[in-house]
């Protein structure tokens, strides 16, 4: 098989287990909220289940990454989905069987550490493509949320009576029997020499690398972008619920936000290597600004359309962006820490803003809410400058 044959055969696979993937993750946030309130003990703990995937993910991203350092991409990506994908899955079945709330909490645990290692396909990607390729490889593996914005929901809503002595469990057995299918696509993963750790490369302090004005914009783009998204589409139910929109209107605003995240992973790579990084990044931070604009106009259902449509795509270019920036800021030996402690600090953030979502919309609102994102997004855009100004001086 040729090098252009194995590039796409290898980028083909981790686009497959990345749909996989996401269809577990938007199963999880869709349905687990649903069964946290049947099975709690307090109506108050009723999403503690989703908060326990987002732990998962925090407390797995940079073991996984310093695991898959030492092991290589093939193997850690094995085991992540049989430990959190598999076994996560029929956790969370078997604890709807047994009407257990903390088994079920500890399944979806277990589901945010398939999260903490399935964050590495989009780096995984660029390790196998050619360094032409590499950013659209990204936007490739990222694209397949697409697919999934559409089976997620489907497995989370029509698979629910499918074993009739388990109601609700359906959805999470399936998670499980997808598992399987991830694992065989990716035990035939081959990842060239060149995309695995070697002996010979250069190994700096993570505070040297840190200390990159170009690692700084790249960590922060991704990180302040993913966090303020997972804010406003937190808040975004619960604000067009008191608004008085139906349920049926709030799944289609949330279904046009997923397509607006990962519709545009299809140029996002393209774009990049057209126009540069920076530029996508600060594209990136205006229309999220731009979201913060609309929703503070109104509150019809075409302001929260055309608001969620653009905090999906401004998402999108800063996490992909930041993502592609970051594969070219270390050697393949220090791969393993430097993409570790970028997901970590990103997930860190995204577990705080999905926190921070409800009281913030409880005691500011909607509007308020919305224009307090402003801030987190100006700083993106200042770092970003940052490291335009510094760029020469560090050349």
């Amino acid at each position: 098989m040729s090098g252009l044959a194995h590039e796409k055969r290898n980028v083909a696979i981790l686009v497959t287990s990345q749909m996989l993937f996401m269809i577990a993750s938007i199963t999880v946030m869709t349905l687990s909220g649903v069964v946290g309130a049947h099975l709690s003990p307090d109506p108050a703990l009723a999403t503690l289940p989703i908060a326990m995937m987002m732990l998962g993910t925090v407390v797995s991203t940079l073991p996984a990454s310093l695991f898959m350092k030492k092991v290589g991409r093939r193997l850690g990506f094995l085991v992540g989905v049989t430990l959190g994908g598999l076994g996560g899955g029929l956790l969370s079945f078997t604890a709807i069987a047994l009407d257990s709330f903390w088994l079920f909490a500890a399944g979806n645990l277990l589901l945010g550490v398939y999260q903490g290692f399935a964050m590495y396909y989009r780096f995984a990607a660029a390790d196998v493509a050619s360094p032409a390729f590499k950013s659209r490889a990204i936007s490739l593996v990222m694209a397949a949320g697409v697919v999934a914005a559409f089976l997620g929901p489907w497995n989370a809503s029509l698979l629910v009576d499918w074993i009739a002595r388990v109601p609700l469990g359906g959805p999470y057995l399936m998670i499980a029997l997808l598992a399987l299918v991830a694992l065989g696509l990716l035990s035939q993963l081959q990842v060239p020499p060149s995309g695995e750790p070697q002996p010979g490369d250069e190994l700096r302090p993570m505070k040297q690398i840190a200390a990159q004005p170009a690692f700084i914009a790249a960590v922060m783009a991704a990180a302040v972008g993913y966090a303020v998204m997972i804010l406003v589409m937190t808040a975004t139910p619960l604000a067009m619920r008191s608004a008085g929109f139906e349920m049926s209107q709030v799944a289609f605003i949330m279904q046009w936000h997923v397509l607006g995240m990962f519709a545009p992973s299809f140029v996002t790579g393209s774009l990049i290597a057209r126009f540069g990084v920076e530029k996508i990044l600060l594209v990136g931070a205006l229309l999220l600004a731009a979201t913060t604009l609309v929703a503070t106009q109104g509150q019809t259902l075409a302001h929260f359309w055309v608001a969620l449509v653009l905090l999906g795509v401004g998402w999108n270019f800063l996490f992909i962006g930041g993502s592609a920036l970051l594969t070219r800021l270390h050697s393949e030996r220090e791969r393993g820490k430097v993409q570790g402690v970028n997901d970590f600090i990103i997930f860190s953030f995204v577990a705080l803003g999905s926190l921070m979502s409800g009281q913030l919309m409880h005691y500011l609102g909607w509007e308020l809410l919305n224009l307090t994102m402003l801030a987190p997004v100006l700083l993106v855009v200042l770092v970003i400058g940052w490291w335009q100004f510094r760029r020469p001086a560090v050349a």
